[in-house]
């Protein structure tokens, strides 16, 4: 079986988490991660997962990554394109499971999620969404991780596979 990771990442944290997905996953699926910017294809897979930073109380703008790349060095390639706009071009995706992560500043009283947005993204592209979308947290704008987000996101996962398997036999 195949997943899809696609990460949106300015900083590199984001990335790290979809790496850490990606390990939970590999016991069950044959894991392939991609960077958004390559606009990557959903087809063949057997569970797509995809995860941005939270911009603004949501999925990035091209505004919001300009801004984001004021604040500190960002990846290559990062500002072109993020999840917002994979998705205003993706196809159709009826009946893959997926399942939506984030990152988001450790501010408890922070409203919004990129994850919450993408999933209804995913929703309205036709998947069956897995599980609930999840957020990591960093402790700053442009991060670190909070310590143990990393195997927290790996345990999720684990928990992501043994779920779509588990709907899996439902369907």
């Amino acid at each position: 079986m195949k997943a899809l990771i696609i990460f949106e990442s300015m900083f590199g944290n984001t990335q790290s988490i979809a790496c850490a997905i990606a390990e939970g996953l590999q016991d069950t699926y044959d894991v392939s991660i991609a960077d958004v910017s390559g606009m990557p294809r959903a087809y063949g897979v057997d569970l797509l997962v995809v995860g941005g930073p939270t911009h603004a109380f949501s999925m990035s703008r091209a505004s919001t990554r300009e801004d984001a790349a004021r604040k500190g060095t960002v990846r290559e390639g990062s500002v072109a394109a993020g999840l917002r706009e994979y998705f205003d071009c993706s196809p159709v995706l009826h009946g893959i499971p997926a399942a939506a992560f984030d990152t988001k500043v450790n501010k408890p009283l922070l409203p919004g999620s990129a994850a919450r947005k993408a999933q209804k993204e995913l929703r309205r592209l036709g998947c069956r969404i897995v599980l609930p979308a999840e957020n990591f947290l960093v402790t700053d704008t442009t991060g670190p991780l909070v310590e143990g987000e990393r195997e927290r996101a790996r345990q999720w996962g684990v928990a992501l596979a043994a779920a779509a398997a588990a709907q899996s036999h439902k369907v």
